[in-house]
């Protein structure tokens, strides 16, 4: 019988504020960073999760794995693993951490980096990625893994159930063609507010000729700026190439209505984060009245509970899941499956550190086994950090390869973790030393 013998939390960051990379309207001097997780058995196996974050307040949710990590220790790896179902269940609704939620912000995003280092040990265990352990999972179990509760009044246990069995019809050919073309992208890599014109322009043309149908930029520092580097881009990829925009819950309901308007000339894909995602009501009001811009919005969405009164209220065109914003895989199978239920596409964030590493797992999974197309939908790509992962990413000709470890994707490098440890790595001595 193995045992869980140590959970091993590391904060490691990465100084991209240097050439603000990530730069936005909101977070305008990003370190992007992970809050990064190994756990150990007694039988030598290893699993490894994280957390994605901008920097200062990294060792706050390394802290939180820690104090969640303790109540994995001693534990049976057989048990945990094979229900984690209740394994999740076991960390989110601890009686004494709830308090700190519950199912919001630090705790729960703690919770889901050890849920996916959890996930990471059966799928080595099953030597298959994650997209794949998913896809060909029994029905049952993927039922069992979800936590129905506050939102069983917008799925239930049969519906959940019924959307999959539905996925079962032509699942071994789907999973195929995924092997062989993989799974479309969109590019965020010409859009940070800190790029000059000049590498706006010539990163927008790089993207079109890597084929990808469709660039996001950053907005909402000033509307002047905006209609010029949305007129730049657009003259740089042409009419046919879709172009998103990004507010990251700068504005309020009216600004977000007027500011949108008057972009419409550039022919905006869609319009993320215009408010506070907390706000469902304003989303409603925003997707109403800049149509036919679409409403996309998810990476800062804390839970399944606010995607489920998103969808109920029609307040948006487009879900944008996270790996780690949520509690880990079960819940963004909630997710998946929310989605599905409402015929709404999901497009998930990426970018960050390890996001896109991990995210591209769940659109995997959706084609091959719930809804079976990929009509309007991608996943966002952003090169940064991929050289630090154990598997990075391989897009091509705008599209996600599909990843071929076993495992979530979240294993990075030891000498990078080494290296970028804050402080005392030897990257940040070194900066720190100039």
């Amino acid at each position: 019988m193995s045992r869980i013998t140590s959970v091993r939390t590391s904060d490691v960051r990465f100084p991209t504020s240097l050439d603000l990379s990530g730069s936005d309207a909101v977070n305008v001097d990003p370190d992007y960073s992970a809050a990064y997780v190994e756990v150990a058995t007694d039988s030598g196996e290893r699993g490894y999760g994280l957390v994605f974050t901008c920097g200062r307040g990294n060792e706050i949710i390394t802290a939180a794995m820690d104090s969640y990590g303790a109540l994995l220790i001693g534990q049976d790896t057989d048990e945990l693993v094979n229900n984690l179902g209740d394994a999740s269940k076991r960390l989110i609704h601890d009686s004494q951490m709830r308090w700190l939620g519950p199912e919001k912000g630090v705790s729960h995003m703690a919770c889901g980096g050890l849920i996916n280092a959890l996930w990471d040990i059966r799928a080595r265990r099953e030597n298959k990625p994650l997209w794949l352990l998913l896809s060909e999972m029994p029905v049952e179990e993927l039922v069992s893994a979800v936590d129905f509760t506050h939102i069983s009044n917008a799925l239930t246990p049969q519906d959940a159930t019924d959307l999959l069995q539905r996925g079962q019809e032509g699942k071994q050919d789907r999973i195929a063609e995924l092997r062989q073309n993989g799974y479309p992208a969109y590019t965020t890599t010409p859009g940070w507010l800190g790029y000059s014109d000049e590498k706006l322009v010539r990163l927008s043309k790089e993207a079109v000729a890597d084929g990808f149908g469709m660039i996001k930029l950053k907005v909402a520092g000033s509307i002047a700026d905006d209609r010029r580097r949305l007129s730049l881009a657009r003259e740089a990829v042409g009419p046919n190439v879709r172009i998103a925009i990004d507010a990251n819950q700068r504005w309020e309901e009216q600004d977000a209505i007027d500011w949108v308007n008057q972009l419409q000339d550039f022919n905006p894909y869609w319009i993320e984060e215009p408010t506070s995602t907390d706000d469902i009501l304003a989303h409603a009001a925003i997707r109403k009245a800049v149509h036919p811009v679409k409403v996309a919005t998810g990476e800062a969405v804390q839970s399944r509970i606010i995607f489920k009164q998103l969808l109920q209220a029609g307040a948006i065109d487009i879900m944008q899941i996270d790996s780690t914003r949520v509690a880990g895989v079960n819940e963004n199978i909630a997710n998946l499956l929310l989605a599905a239920k409402f015929e709404t596409p999901v497009c998930p964030h990426a970018g960050g550190v390890g996001l896109c590493e991990l995210v591209q797992h769940f659109s995997f999974f959706d084609y091959a086994a719930i809804t079976g197309t990929m009509e309007d939908r991608v996943i966002e790509f952003v090169d940064h950090l991929h050289e630090h992962f154990a598997e990075p990413v391989i897009v091509t000709g705008g599209r996600y390869q599909a990843p071929k470890r076993p495992g979530v994707g979240a294993e990075m490098l030891d000498a990078s973790t080494t290296r970028w440890t804050f402080p005392a790595g030897a990257g940040w001595q070194e900066l720190n030393a100039r």
